[in-house]
């Protein structure tokens, strides 16, 4: 299979009530250093934001971190933990919001967003979570990741939406 290249995914996917925006080098160097911009929601970045702005390393990579943008502001990220060149057909996501946008279907939308748009570049989607994390582990399920793995060497439940038949 050939991969798709790292401009390959749109750069704003939208879903009903969400945009999800590339984090740029800015977003990241601000992420990092701490300052605020307007655009973010007040508990906006959360350590595992920061975290995912760390693999910002050029303007081209549509598979690094997104923004979740709810209402105008950045609430949480969506990203695939390595490019398709290093990851191969199969992405690893990660997702995660700040505790005001928890509980309304925001990571579910957002997570069922982001991988109808990998999966149109034939990609398929695994999501993870600890086994307590309750939270996490029915966002994957009502994103359609419905394939358990088993567990990963840290402990984290694998799981993976179905191939989409072409």
């Amino acid at each position: 299979m050939d991969l798709p290249d790292l401009d390959a995914l749109p750069a704003l996917i939208e879903t009903g009530r969400l945009r999800l925006i590339l984090v740029t080098l800015d977003d990241a160097a601000a992420m990092r250093e701490g300052r605020r911009d307007v655009r973010w929601h007040p508990q906006y970045p959360r350590p595992d934001d920061v975290a995912a702005a760390e693999t910002v390393r050029t303007g081209t990579n549509t598979f690094g971190p997104r923004h979740v943008v709810l209402d105008r502001l950045a609430v949480g990220t969506v990203t695939c933990h390595a490019p398709p060149e290093v990851a191969g057909p199969e992405l690893e996501v990660g997702f995660g919001l700040v505790p005001d946008a928890r509980g309304r279907g925001v990571a579910t939308e957002a997570l069922l967003g982001y991988a109808t748009a990998l999966e149109a570049l034939g990609l398929r989607v695994r999501g993870a979570a600890r086994p307590e994390n309750r939270a996490s582990l029915r966002v994957l399920a009502k994103a359609g990741f419905t394939e358990l793995r088993g567990s990963d060497d840290d402990g984290h439940l694998v799981m993976a939406r179905p191939a989409v038949v072409r």
